[in-house]
């Protein structure tokens, strides 16, 4: 998902940008004048989308980690694999 640094700064731009986005709908939402029926509705709105986003960027979290841990254990077993071949006794 992420391949370097620079990705991953740009996912943590874009969930602050997400997140700024969001509160500001939300103040807009209780700033401006409605029924207190309509602003309720329009929490709840805001609320479910809020739940959502998070819920995304949990499983994206939740994937960079999987995606680096099989990349880890991989390099492991390579390096394993390295060793067990350069450490035996040649046969020539």
């Amino acid at each position: 998902m992420y391949e370097n640094m620079n990705d991953r700064e740009s996912g943590n731009s874009m969930m602050a940008f997400s997140l700024g986005l969001i509160a500001g709908a939300a103040a807009a939402l209780l700033l401006a004048p409605a029924s207190g029926t309509e602003t309720r509705r329009r929490l709840g709105s805001v609320a479910q989308k809020v739940g959502e986003r998070a819920k995304d960027t949990m499983d994206q979290g939740k994937q960079f980690v999987n995606d680096q841990k099989d990349r880890f254990t991989g390099a492991v077993e390579e390096g394993k694999q390295t060793y067990r071949k350069e450490s035996s006794p040649s046969t020539m």
